[in-house]
């Protein structure tokens, strides 16, 4: 059972509140389904109190616990604050101290646009890299100017510390960590369901410090930077364990330890990634982009799309071009 919780604020954007509880509700039930289990993930809305609270939205929430009662979480959300952040940050003074108290015991907290000035606020972020709503940059970095402001990405990660910039950000986060709990079948499904444009891979859209801050094998995080830089290329096991000094056999037990995935797989995912990309922004056919991603059996990058994706890559290029908005329509 995993726990996750969200800290309620009159300020707060209901969305970035109720986008990740239903994303994750979903996932839970998917989960127990497939597995005939009970619920998988409970989660909370925590407020300064139980009191019914109304948000700047007309949306009214009633918290299942006060923060200051919150029990140990796998994930603590802090919901972007509607307007000017500052009022809402001063209101949150007697409650700050518990986020230092979550953060020190391992949670993963995550701030949801200006919500990042919460954790500033609370120290949180001090030394580390973050990112804010864009119409705030000037502002925060020169109220906090000890914060690694990253003002070209959406998502950061330091350790268990997340910001994201927006709430389609949060959709971008909450499939990643869909993914960790319960696997990427679920997370595919989860992505599909919800909007399949909504996410792009974690670890293309995010600024980490560390390689990869899900391990700390160097070895292993030169090899996904390789893999990264060769994706156009024909890469073999083999190649790849002479190009890094190992045997076929170290390299794919070393690269799975601290990725759970193989470099093949871990390659895929990235191709997969590039052509949704392609996908999206461009109009060159599935053969063009099969060829640009290094795959020249047009048929079995069509199947492989289509298992990491549910769907084929004309039919994804349908789903995400038909919500684009064209103003001459």
């Amino acid at each position: 059972m995993h726990t996750a919780a969200a800290a309620l604020y009159p300020q707060a954007l209901a969305t970035s509140v109720t986008l990740p509880m239903e994303i994750l509700q979903a996932a839970s039930q998917m989960s127990s389904a497939r597995n005939r289990s009970k619920p998988q993930v409970r989660f909370l809305l925590a407020g300064p109190d139980r009191k019914q609270m109304k948000l700047g939205s007309g949306v009214i929430l009633k918290p299942d616990i006060a923060i200051a009662d919150l029990p140990p979480l796998d994930l603590l959300l802090l919901p972007a604050i509607w307007r000017h952040p500052l009022p809402a940050v001063a209101a949150a003074e007697s409650w700050l101290n518990r986020l230092r108290e979550h953060a020190a015991t391992g949670t993963r907290i995550c701030s949801v646009g200006t919500g990042s000035y919460l954790l500033a606020e609370a120290g949180l972020l001090d030394g580390r890299p973050a990112t804010t709503h864009w119409n705030y940059f000037d502002q925060f970095s020169k109220r906090y100017p000890t914060v690694e402001l990253k003002s070209r990405h959406l998502i950061t990660q330091s350790d268990n510390i997340y910001c994201v910039g927006s709430v389609n950000s949060i959709a971008d986060l909450m499939v990643h960590i869909v993914e960790e709990w319960f696997g990427s079948r679920i997370a595919r499904a989860i992505e599909n369901q919800f909007s399949p444009e909504i996410r792009r891979s974690f670890n293309a859209a995010a600024y980490q410090n560390e390689a990869d801050s899900s391990h700390h094998d160097e070895l292993v995080a030169q090899m996904q930077q390789w893999l990264q830089s060769n994706i156009t290329y024909a890469v073999s096991v083999t190649n790849l364990a002479k190009q890094f000094r190992l045997t076929p056999r170290t390299l794919n037990r070393r690269f799975k330890r601290a990725t759970g995935m193989t470099p093949l797989s871990y390659l895929q995912s990235l191709r997969i990634a590039g052509a949704k990309d392609l996908l999206r922004h461009s109009n060159l056919t599935v053969g063009d982009i099969a060829w640009q991603l290094g795959i020249q059996d047009v048929s079995y990058f069509s199947q492989l799309f289509r298992r990491h994706s549910g769907m084929s890559p004309l039919r994804y290029r349908e789903a995400v071009r038909g919500k684009l908005f064209n103003p001459e329509a």
